[in-house]
């Protein structure tokens, strides 16, 4: 086995760097360092952090735009490899558009290109702030659509047996705020197939910008957060109204607080700590469960 050290490491990715603050790489703003940082700007880069981890028996963790995540306060111990392959191919064929894109492309950029191109399907996305990784990833969406709706295909790296695969819709095993990659941690997304379908880019233009006022009237923008906290339940009320019915709009302990907006999100007031959040976390689960029997599962993950 080889020795990790510093020296190792600087060697097999020479632009590693050491002990970087994650806070400033999510959207909570909340977080320790990565006692290493790597950023793949390429889909070859992120193979080769993949196996450097590997040979190194070095523990690693894919950061994408850092939405829907809350870092330890201590920080990871690790490789953190921050995706940056944002190439994005767009191809016609009839009413079909299909966007070929890496797992860093931002979903801001997929949106604002299928507005240029009359490409109809993506328009949920608009203001989420995450990558095309991590929506497939978490089966992200909003406004009663989601990733499942538009992926055709996703190329992965088999960890385990080095290899890289392709992925039909269906592999994907799909649910809500789930696939199977978030399942099988070994299984790397590398980019995606996005089949979209000609429009009206007024049409689009329209349902978009309803969107965004929507998020802008509903959800606490103007304060960081990680987006909806828990999972919505299949049935009964949205988990947003339990907590709500709870009491707990405008709960606050430390620098952070429920959201009197939208009490699902938890909003960093400046300089919130994580186990502020988790305190908070761990109180709403336990009212929610005392007052309706239902046990809140969280969308957000820790690290």
């Amino acid at each position: 086995m080889l020795k990790l050290n510093k020296m190792n490491i600087i060697k097999e990715l020479p632009a590693i760097k050491k002990n970087v603050s994650l806070a400033e790489y999510t959207t909570f703003k909340i977080g320790g360092k990565a006692k290493y940082f790597f950023i793949a700007k390429t889909k070859e880069d992120l193979i080769k952090a993949i196996f450097v981890a590997k040979k190194l028996k070095l523990q690693f963790f894919i950061l994408g735009g850092g939405s829907n995540l809350l870092v330890s306060d201590k920080g990871y111990n690790g490789l953190v490899i921050k995706t940056q392959n944002s190439n994005l191919e767009i191809r016609k064929k009839g009413t079909i558009i299909n966007f070929f894109c890496g797992a860093g492309a931002p979903l801001a950029k997929l949106v604002l290109e299928s507005i240029k191109n009359s490409a109809q399907g993506l328009e949920w996305a608009a203001g989420i702030p995450g990558t095309v990784g991590g929506a497939i990833f978490g089966n992200a969406g909003a406004f009663n659509e989601s990733m499942s709706g538009n992926i055709e295909e996703v190329e992965v790296l088999d960890v385990r047996k080095t290899v890289i695969k392709k992925f039909k819709n269906k592999d994907c095993r799909f649910e809500y705020r789930k696939s199977f990659f978030k399942k099988n941690k070994n299984i790397i997304i590398l980019s995606a197939k996005l089949k979209l379908k000609n429009g009206k880019r007024k049409k689009i233009k329209e349902i978009i910008k309803e969107h965004l006022e929507k998020r802008k009237k509903f959800q606490p923008l103007n304060y960081p957060s990680a987006g909806s906290v828990f999972v919505n339940p299949k049935t009964g009320l949205k988990t947003g109204e339990m907590i709500e019915k709870c009491g707990l709009k405008g709960k606050r302990i430390g620098k952070a607080k429920v959201s009197e907006k939208h009490a699902n999100f938890i909003m960093n007031l400046g300089k919130a700590k994580e186990k502020d959040v988790k305190k908070l976390i761990n109180l709403i689960k336990k009212r929610v469960k005392n007052k309706f029997g239902v046990i809140l599962k969280e969308e957000i993950i820790s690290i």
